[in-house]
C-alpha cells in the first residue's frame, strides 16, 4: 500500500501554512481533520473528511 500525503500549501489560507502530512492513508485523513480543525477552525465534517481524502497524493519516494 502506498503512503498518502496531505500538503497545506495546496490550500490557500489567511495563514500560509506549510504543514505536511504523510502516512497510511486514514492516519492522513485523521490527522489533517485534526490539524484543519484546530488550527484553521473548521467543523470536523464528513465532509471535510471527504475533501481531504480527494486531496490526498501519492508519496513521491526519491529514485
Amino acid at each position: 500500500m502506498s503512503r498518502k500525503v496531505a500538503d497545506c500549501r495546496r490550500t490557500p489560507s489567511v495563514m500560509n501554512c506549510t504543514l505536511t502530512i504523510t502516512g497510511e492513508e486514514e492516519e492522513v485523513v485523521r490527522a489533517a481533520a485534526e490539524h484543519a480543525v484546530s488550527v484553521h477552525g473548521h467543523e470536523d465534517t464528513p465532509e471535510l473528511r471527504t475533501t481531504v481524502r480527494a486531496e490526498l497524493e501519492d508519496e513521491k519516494v526519491p529514485a
